[in-house]
């Protein structure tokens, strides 16, 4: 219980400095955009290599991992199919709040919680890996393509996609622990360095953004909102639960099906939103409401399945 509450009081309490930054303009008028693309260009694409070029290829396809990649593709499925044949909602947007749906926190909130509460950090790393590596790209070619539509250089669009920093990064990543090939370390300190900037920068990105913002739930995002919170922090950690007893999972490997589950939207989502400028307000209110309801309910999850 102890480790669930650590890794929501850093995350908040990081959010709050950014927050107090934006309400006294320290750091000028457009200091969310700024954290936002540094995270986006330079901080997020060192810590994904580094995460991928040292991950175990091995703890990715488990049968716990599976699970957790099942439902949270089945979450931004599920979004994108109500959002689209039943809202109406732009393309754009739509690719945000499936991500809103189903995209969970499971770096900077996911690992504290759990080394201290499932026992390492490995069981956060595989679905963070998925999401970086699989997720993330493929939303990035949707967003690029839609970026550069209707503007002219047919072959300059067609080849945005794959210069997003994230992917080549992601490309990079993987072929080096593929390999089992490490950069010497006057290169590869440079890198971890600058990949500690990338929570941080969202974090306080975030946290700027809420100067100012409408309550969460009283935008125009308000029945999009409601679909992402029902998803994300109730249908996701049931499922997770569901298909894991299903396949046989149980006590502690179950647990941590279900605790990544229900981890709330990560602050990346928020980050590719301001990027891309598409469904900023929904991502925000999203991490926003989704950060408040995963407290009990991963509460509540390690205190039936521990």
């Amino acid at each position: 219980m102890t480790g669930v509450l650590e890794g929501f009081a850093l995350i908040g309490a990081i959010i709050a400095v950014g927050y107090l930054l934006g309400r006294t303009g320290s750091l000028g008028e457009e200091a969310g955009a700024v954290l936002s693309r540094l995270a986006f260009f330079v901080g997020a694409p060192a810590l994904l290599y580094v995460t991928l070029s040292r991950a175990e290829v091995s703890a990715l396809v488990d049968a716990r991992s599976l699970v957790s990649y099942g439902t949270s593709a089945a979450m931004i499925l599920a979004y994108v199919l109500i959002a689209r044949l039943g809202m109406r909602r732009p393309a754009g947007e739509t690719v945000i709040g499936g991500l809103s749906s189903g995209y969970v926190n499971a770096g900077n909130l996911g690992i504290p919680i759990a080394v201290y509460a499932l026992g390492g950090a490995e069981a956060a790393v595989p679905t963070m890996i998925f999401q970086l590596v699989i997720l993330a790209p493929t939303s990035f070619l949707v967003l690029d393509a839609l970026e550069h539509r209707g503007t002219p250089g047919r072959w300059r669009r067609a080849f945005a996609p794959l210069l997003n920093p994230l992917l080549l990064a992601s490309a990079a990543g993987a072929i080096s622990a593929v390999v089992g090939w490490q950069p010497p370390e006057l290169v590869m300190a440079p890198i971890e360095t600058l990949g500690g900037l990338a929570v941080p920068a969202m974090l306080l990105a975030f946290g700027i953004s809420l100067r100012g913002s409408p309550m969460p739930g009283r935008s125009e995002m308000k029945a999009q909102l409601l679909v992402v919170v029902i998803l994300k922090s109730f249908v996701q950690p049931l499922l997770a639960y569901g298909v894991g007893r299903a396949v046989g999972l149980e006590g502690d490997v179950l647990l941590a099906a279900v605790v990544i589950a229900a981890l709330p939207t990560a602050q990346n989502v928020f980050t590719y939103a301001m990027r891309y400028d598409r469904g900023v307000m929904l991502a925000r209110e999203s991490v926003l409401v989704t950060t408040i309801f995963s407290v009990p309910v991963v509460l509540l999850a390690a205190a039936l399945l521990a």
